[in-house]
């Protein structure tokens, strides 16, 4: 049996830089990283089903069977990281974890306790709201003078919803570090520890 992988989950809100983190941990640090965040389980998540756990915080923006779905899928997400972490597979995974649904979900604690007995580092991926939408209008064309008065609240608020749960075991601020900036910090902070304890504290 092999000795198990390292499991990095990154939360953040949309363009705060995850995702390019998550390939420059695959490209500067040592083991066979496996990215199994929000997009790759979004793009296996049947078009009826969507935005599956990519659902951005508010009420009422789906139907209640969809939203209903949603700590299903966070917890097959969260069984498949274990999964591969298992098996000696290193896994970095970009999510956008919030409480903001219809009703309260306890989905970050479930997720949490699906981890339980793995090394997981809880990384807080921070970018100022300037920022994101200077990245939202290179995306997107969003402007904030532009756009629906709802995608304004729906930003807005994920800047807010995302980071409620309390702190994390490292944080970084892509507005400043460079992807692989931040690729090194996770990695110094893997070698060098100390290990990530603050899933273990949100599974309680």
């Amino acid at each position: 049996m092999a000795d198990s992988g390292r499991i990095v989950v990154l939360n953040g809100v949309s363009r705060s830089g995850k995702s390019s983190i998550a390939k420059a941990m695959q490209e500067v640090l040592s083991g066979v990283w496996m990215n199994l965040g929000m997009d790759a389980h979004k793009a296996c998540t049947p078009p009826r089903m969507q935005p599956g756990v990519g659902l951005r915080p508010g009420a009422n923006q789906v139907s209640r069977e969809i939203e209903d779905r949603v700590p299903v899928l966070y917890a097959a997400l969260y069984e498949s990281i274990a999964a591969h972490a298992r098996l000696g597979l290193d896994v970095v995974a970009d999510v956008y974890h919030h409480e903001q649904y219809s009703v309260p979900r306890g989905i970050l604690a479930d997720c949490a306790s699906r981890l339980a007995g793995l090394p997981a580092l809880f990384v807080g991926v921070r970018c100022p709201l300037h920022v994101i939408w200077k990245r939202r209008e290179a995306t997107w064309g969003q402007v904030p003078g532009s756009v629906d008065a709802g995608v304004i609240a729906a930003v807005e608020l994920g800047q807010a919803a995302v980071h409620t749960h309390g702190s994390y075991d490292l944080e970084v601020d892509t507005s400043i570090l460079s992807p692989v900036e931040c690729a090194e910090r996770i990695g110094d902070r893997l070698a060098h520890g100390p290990p990530g304890s603050r899933f273990t504290e949100l599974a309680k």
